[in-house]
């Protein structure tokens, strides 16, 4: 293509980067006219990158069911552009199978076999997610017309130069790896779950474990972590017990060629193969993420969101120059997470409560979540207190126990995930799933509804902090067959938990570390330590060469929220409402954008349930069309880029 046609530049090739091309190819036509050309810097395969890639564990598997994936901007998203009907996951896998589906390339044995045994129910391995995400990249890129050319980089970028140019706009330089250098008018950072340089605190355990010859392992993304300095029987602490601990259980245990089988009552035993380890778990909650649910709803749909409504929060934005997420927020969410969870104890199991819906909705609609009044409905109506929601209990479910030896937290754990997998899994407790449905309804509207600098500092630590991890351990869960396993695990002797606010110290006099609860006596040591977790976001100390290069040319900066404590940075990249990058000054660096977990935007995930109007199609959409607006803007049309020969070429 000529030096002068527009060009963008992705840094980073995964699936949120797809999404985002697929939202190119959509808004298109309407938007710009002309040729393009787009340059996709992604060292892992285009589509699933590092996180879907194929080269992991095929034990490790989504915590979604395949009818819960699209990559598909449907109908139900409301966006500016037009939507379009594709396959998810599950109807991409028979499409596949069928031969509607043609243009994927040759798929291993193991892959097939996957395919003809995946139902909507199932949840699939992470190496078929992948070969999904790869799919949909390529469908996308084919999308654009012949008047678009995709350059895929399988290399690192490095760093942005930029000149500015005459008329206020600049022009980018990315450097790559290999020494590369791809010039652009529009560069979008884009790459998803980065790693950090370690934190001194990680820091010091590890040079505490190497002087003792020991092992300990900072947070990371679990699947890119060795563990095979840990030796057969050894006894290992391990920290969290959220996905990256599921995924750690998967790599331990059947990794090292154990496995289950199923016991004629039902049940699962656990056979070792002699060379696991011994693991210590615990956390602040000290319990599994909640399950999946299996179950269906038995009453009345719930439908929109009752109280958390644009309406709502309009009048909150009006009233106040700032807003207070637990204060002012949060009693409307949970009463709506309430509300749809009543309702579905009242319309699908009506033995269970005192009188009809409509009498108790009609009074439940007049009284505030935290009131006496709200209380004393509930508890009239629900005989059963074991069936009256409280978010605070779930939240923190051994709040102000005090267990009185290990044995004891033996039984409070297993029996708390016991009730957890009855609820979620039980045909008979479908209530569960209506505040499941609530709570993803919320989560996928607060950032269309509430803007963010309205939001007080306190309120920006809760969302994402305290909002984010309760919404993660309630919805975001692993499959129902992991904590089944997590319990034979358990039984077999393996897997033993510590319980709630967990501790960790190295202890100098032993060589070894320790670990307890500060709710429990029991005191343990092991060589071994595993912080099971990503670790937090930190632009300043990011281990990717091109956001340590953006922090530290100056031109992008971490978000600082002020506290009664002084500022206090959240490690964010701070951002726009339109993913623009901003300088610490608060200016805008016109033609340079970024989206993912790793920047100050509300977040969300690369893919989503199909028919939720979600939150990542919404922003897809929305930047998409911002980047062909600047692009077909006469000063947007910046020199592009001749193709490397390290490069494959995608031309249409």
């Amino acid at each position: 293509m000529p030096s002068s046609v527009p060009t963008i530049t992705f840094i980073g090739g995964g699936p949120r980067s797809a999404g985002i091309l697929e939202r190119l190819t959509a808004n298109k036509p309407g938007l710009f006219d002309g040729p393009l050309a787009i340059h996709i810097v992604e060292p892992h395969e285009p589509g699933s990158g590092r996180i879907w890639r194929y080269d992991q564990s095929p034990g490790l598997l989504l915590n979604s069911t395949a009818a819960d994936v699209t990559m598909f901007t449907d109908g139900s998203v409301a966006c500016a552009g037009p939507p379009v009907k594709g396959p998810g996951l599950a109807a991409w896998a028979a499409g596949v199978l069928d031969g509607s589906i043609r243009d994927v390339p040759p798929l291993e044995p193991h892959i097939l076999e996957q395919l003809r045994t995946l139902t909507p129910a199932s949840f699939p391995s992470r190496q078929l997610q992948g070969k999904y995400l790869e799919w949909f990249f390529r469908h996308a890129v084919a999308g654009l017309g012949p008047d678009a050319e995709v350059t895929v980089h399988r290399d690192t970028a490095t760093a942005v130069e930029h000149s500015q140019l005459p008329d206020g706009g600049a022009r980018y330089s990315v450097r790559l790896s290999s020494g590369t250098m791809l010039e652009a008018g529009l560069v979008v950072y884009s790459l998803g779950h980065t790693d950090s340089q370690t934190e001194p605190e990680s820091a010091r355990l590890a040079d505490f474990a190497a002087r003792h010859g020991g092992f300990h392992a900072a947070p990371s993304y679990t699947a890119d972590v060795g563990y095979s300095a840990i030796a057969p029987g050894q006894d290992v602490l391990v920290s969290g017990m959220g996905l990256a601990f599921v995924d750690l259980l998967v790599l331990l245990f059947e990794g090292r060629g154990g496995h289950f089988e199923n016991r004629p009552d039902g049940g699962l035993d656990y056979v070792p193969s002699g060379a696991e380890p011994r693991l210590w778990a615990g956390s602040r909650r000290g319990v599994p993420y909640h399950s999946k649910i299996s179950s269906t709803l038995r009453g009345e749909p719930v439908g929109a969101l009752r109280y958390f409504t644009a309406a709502a929060v309009e009048s909150l934005l009006e009233a106040h120059e700032e807003l207070d997420f637990r204060a002012q927020l949060w009693p409307l969410v949970a009463k709506d997470a309430g509300y749809a969870y009543y309702r579905e104890l009242f319309t699908g199991y009506p033995e269970r409560v005192r009188g009809g819906w409509d009498e108790f909705s009609a009074r439940f609609d007049a009284l505030d979540w935290y009131s006496r009044e709200r209380e004393d409905l509930v508890a009239a109506a629900i005989p059963d207190p074991a069936l009256r929601l409280d978010l605070e209990a779930l939240d923190q479910p051994f709040s102000g126990c005090a267990f009185a030896d290990h044995a004891a937290v033996q039984r409070s754990v297993v029996s708390y995930i016991e009730r957890d997998l009855n609820l979620r899994t039980s045909p008979d407790h479908s209530e569960t799933l209506a505040l499941f449905s609530a709570l993803l309804r919320v989560y996928m509207e607060l950032g269309r509804l509430v803007p963010q600098e309205r939001l007080n500092s306190r309120s920006q630590q809760a969302v994402h902090g305290w909002w984010h991890g309760f919404f993660s351990f309630v919805d975001s869960g692993p499959p129902p067959h992991r904590l089944h396993e997590t319990l034979a695990l358990h039984r077999v002797g393996l897997l033993q938990f510590l319980g709630p606010g967990m501790w960790v110290r190295p202890d100098e006099a032993s060589g070894r570390f320790v670990a307890g609860s500060f709710q429990s006596p029991v005191v343990v040591d092991a060589p071994a330590y595993i912080e099971a977790r990503l670790p937090p976001p930190s632009v300043a100390r990011s281990a990717n060469p091109a956001l340590a290069d953006l922090h530290d040319a100056g031109w992008g900066t971490e978000q600082l929220l002020l506290t009664s404590d002084g500022p206090h940075s959240t490690g964010k990249l701070l951002v726009s409402s339109s993913h623009e990058v901003l300088a610490p000054d608060g200016g805008r660096q016109v033609g340079l954008f970024a989206v993912g977990p790793w920047t100050s935007g509300w977040g969300a995930g690369a893919f989503a349930r199909p028919g939720t109007n979600a939150a990542p199609f919404r922003e897809n959409d929305a930047l998409a069309r911002r980047l062909l607006t600047e692009l077909a803007a006469p000063s947007a049309a910046h020199p592009g880029t001749g193709h490397p020969t390290s490069s494959h070429l995608l031309s249409l």
